[in-house]
């Protein structure tokens, strides 16, 4: 899958869970959820950008204001990151959380907006449809990648039961017998 039709695929899945945002009241426990599904996907998303696709397009830019773009488009994603953090500081699932999930809802689709004309613009300029096809496979994979270790880390970072005592125990056992097979070498 080319870049360009796997950022819109992200684009769009982003974009119906910020729509269902207006579904729920203040305080509804969906909020939470949601809040955690785009915080996940709007970072991830992000860190692709940032790292394959933008650098990319402002190396290869034709002139300043296509450069200026570009720039813009980290600038945006710099305001995403700080409304996630907002929603990450523990705050209660209250009025100001849901308010503070629509303002990350219409930043968002501001920048959608604009990338998908702007920027997609500049890389059908700039990129040849190999390069598109080729950067998408990249995105694709380190996309699966940090997917697996967002979802690892977060299922970690939940586990506070006696299952996480066992693996401690076991992971000193598996210590204490490589020791013992050092030893015996």
């Amino acid at each position: 899958m080319d870049v360009l039709s796997l950022l819109k695929q992200d684009h769009r899945q982003v974009s119906a869970m910020i729509d269902s945002i207006q579904k729920c009241d203040p305080g509804d426990e969906r909020l939470v959820e949601l809040g955690r599904q785009i915080s996940q996907a709007l970072t991830i998303h992000a860190e692709l950008e940032e790292k394959l696709f933008y650098p990319e397009l402002r190396d290869r830019a034709g002139d300043d204001e296509e450069r200026v773009d570009v720039f813009e488009a980290f600038t945006e994603h710099d305001v995403v990151k700080h409304l996630i953090s907002l929603l990450n500081s523990a705050r209660r699932n209250d009025e100001r959380f849901k308010a503070e999930l629509q303002v990350l809802g219409e930043s968002v689709k501001h920048h959608v907006a604009e990338e998908e004309s702007t920027i997609f613009s500049i890389a059908r300029e700039v990129l040849d449809e190999s390069e598109l096809e080729e950067l998408g496979e990249k995105m694709s994979a380190a996309k699966q990648r940090l997917m697996r270790s967002s979802s690892h880390a977060s299922t970690n970072g939940k586990r506070k039961s006696p299952a996480k005592k066992t693996t401690r125990k076991a992971n000193g056992k598996n210590a204490a017998r490589r020791k013992t097979a050092a030893k015996r070498r």
